[in-house]
């Protein structure tokens, strides 16, 4: 027993030093200077929290860097809004709509929305308390005006409001064109300038807004073009506003929060910043004041010409060196501003006019990037014969009627009122009037070509729920018909929508009535000419040098007397097909030659290369 006792006893203080040594580095005390583990135990695990932290932040840069966590917010905050601004009776009266024009995929998956934030919030109301349920609603409230999926406006878009609402005809025309939307992307020519410019280049795209608009449209093609280039793109959008975020996400084109200068850090990072707007003064005044060398990159692409976009722009004008209009109409208007304003600009702006994209001039006959020996340009053709048969038959418009469209945001700059009352006097006066410049000859020809059978007027606008229309403006023209009921069944309505190609198949004529100093430029007037659709347009801004009188459609002045003018070019229209055909083919060949993305991207090229080249 007296042999064993050194032995216990010398296991014994082994166990107990050990365990000291184990319990001070647990404890962070040191241990004993003698102790031989001390520092081995100390790396260890030092060593082993050092690879936990770098582990944990890759995780959360892999996430950030493919939107995973900003995807993911951003579709709960949209499933929290859509529950919270529609109602049962609202669902309802959308299904029934959208089952009507052939749209039940829409409807069903805004109550399979509404069904899931429901389920979210009962899930999550028992083990919240009240003061974070507060703090929930009022980020609802904060977030609820920039998200993209929303009710678009206050006037209900059903049949019982609008009388005939039809499209949008998404499906019909994948079944006929048999090319999805997925397969939409990589039009890039990498034999282009442009595309070796943005070869591996990184970008910002600032946006005013995401909604079914000129502007924000082109600009996602623009993001669309420099990604499959192979350009790094990223978007800001100032105002979440539109429908446009679900198709950027699809085209995988990254959007960046612009909260805590989030969009600040990206654009400096970024080779070239390109704002699509005058609305977007001041982001750029904030940007140019936090980067000292933000203007040399930066790329104002401006596509408003009214006195109230300019008044917005004029403080940040001289302070960019490349600013970049739509037309020379445009540019000289915003010239003139200046100098009223005595503002001196660091460089003569640029031109660079939108064009025809390659989706649209596929369907439309046109050799793009698009076609291949199963698509080639007379199969596509024929497709859009049997699309444009199907269309119409879906919207209930023999082939004796006269299609007239006119898509846009529906708001009073746009003339969709006098518009309306050109068709009622187009449809309504027996004797119709003469052209601009020669009634008699015009009678005579009307004369002439008069057919036996009658043809109809149907006029066809759009875009019902954008987020640019004027509800007081909307509700007017609604009056208007309900006080002509002969009229309310000449004309449709189609909501906002990307997918138009089916649209321009279906239609005999075109209009942009803009008002006051005119449009911009007119990115649909391009779209229509190169379906072959004449196009009857205001003898003002951007129309004016795209439409040629007599040759490519006819033009008619703005105001009041533009009215019955353009009545009698309705008239004309109306009885003599064959100058519809004559119009169309004309438009479509200026189209070929001056309007295509390849021409726009040409000038884009020369423009992105002054600017980066600068030092």
């Amino acid at each position: 027993m007296d042999e064993r006792d050194p032995i216990d006893v010398q296991r014994n203080s082994g166990r107990q030093s050990s365990r000291r040594v184990l319990i001070s580095i647990l404890s962070g005390q040191p241990t004993p200077r003698g102790s031989p583990r001390r520092l081995n135990s100390r790396i260890v695990l030092w060593l082993l929290l050092i690879t936990l932290w770098a582990y944990a932040g890759f995780c959360i840069q892999s996430m950030w860097a493919h939107g995973e966590i900003e995807n993911s917010f951003e579709l709960s905050v949209s499933e929290i809004n859509i529950s919270n601004v529609l109602t049962d009776d609202d669902v309802k009266k959308m299904d029934i709509n959208m089952e009507t024009n052939g749209g039940r995929g829409v409807s069903n998956s805004v109550v399979s929305i509404k069904k899931r934030s429901k389920r979210s919030r009962r899930g999550s109301g028992s083990s919240s308390s009240s003061r974070s349920k507060r703090g929930s609603k009022k980020k609802i409230l904060e977030t609820e005006n920039s998200t993209g999926v929303e009710v678009q406006e206050q006037v209900p878009q059903t049949n019982a409001t609008y009388g005939m609402l039809v499209g949008p005809f998404g499906s019909i025309e994948d079944r006929v064109v048999g090319l999805s939307p997925a397969k939409r992307s990589g039009t890039c020519d990498r034999k282009s300038q442009f595309a070796r410019l943005v070869w591996s280049k990184t970008f910002v795209l600032v946006f005013h807004e995401l909604s079914m608009t000129g502007a924000p449209l082109s600009m996602m093609e623009l993001a669309s073009e420099i990604l499959s280039c192979g350009g790094a793109v990223s978007v800001v959008a100032l105002s979440r506003k539109g429908g446009l975020l679900p198709e950027l996400y699809r085209k995988k084109i990254k959007v960046v929060e612009d909260k805590y200068k989030l969009s600040f850090k990206a654009a400096m990072k970024a080779d070239l910043v390109i704002a699509g707007s005058a609305v977007c003064a001041s982001w750029i005044e904030q940007y140019l004041d936090h980067s000292a060398s933000g203007s040399r990159r930066l790329v104002w692409w401006i596509m408003e010409n009214r006195r109230e976009y300019f008044d917005r722009s004029k403080r940040v004008l001289n302070r960019v060196k490349t600013l970049v209009f739509l037309s020379k109409s445009q540019s000289k208007q915003w010239m003139t501003w200046c100098e009223e304003e005595n503002i001196k600009l660091k460089s003569a702006p640029s031109l660079v006019p939108l064009a025809v994209n390659d989706e649209l001039a596929f369907v439309a006959g046109i050799s793009c990037s698009l076609n291949t020996p199963a698509f080639t340009v007379e199969k596509m053709l024929e497709k859009r014969l049997l699309l444009r048969k199907l269309v119409r038959e879906e919207m209930g418009v023999k082939d004796s009627d006269m299609l007239v469209m006119a898509l846009s945001s529906i708001n009073p700059g746009k003339g969709h009122l006098s518009l309306v009352e050109s068709v009622h006097l187009a449809t309504t006066n027996k004797k119709p009037g003469g052209m601009i410049d020669d009634e008699q000859v015009f009678e005579k020809m009307l004369n002439v070509s008069e057919e036996k059978t009658r043809n109809d007027i149907k006029l066809l606008i759009g875009s019902v729920g954008s987020k640019s229309n004027k509800v007081v403006y909307v509700r007017s023209l609604l009056g208007f018909l309900s006080n002509h009921s002969g009229l309310q069944n000449s004309v449709m309505w189609t909501p906002a929508t990307t997918r138009v190609t089916s649209l321009y198949a279906a239609a005999d004529v075109y209009v942009i009535n803009s008002q006051g100093i005119g449009e911009t430029f007119g990115r649909v007037t391009t779209e229509a000419m190169a379906n072959g659709i004449p196009v009857l347009g205001t003898d003002a801004g951007g129309t004016k040098e795209i439409v040629e009188h007599n040759v490519s459609g006819l033009l008619h002045p703005t105001g009041h007397s533009g009215t019955t003018v353009l009545s009698k070019h309705l008239q004309y229209l109306l009885k003599n097909p064959s100058e519809r055909r004559r119009l169309g083919l004309k438009g479509r060949e200026k189209v070929k030659k001056m309007y295509l993305k390849k021409h726009m991207y040409k000038m884009f090229w020369q423009v992105l290369y002054d600017t980066m080249k600068l030092k």
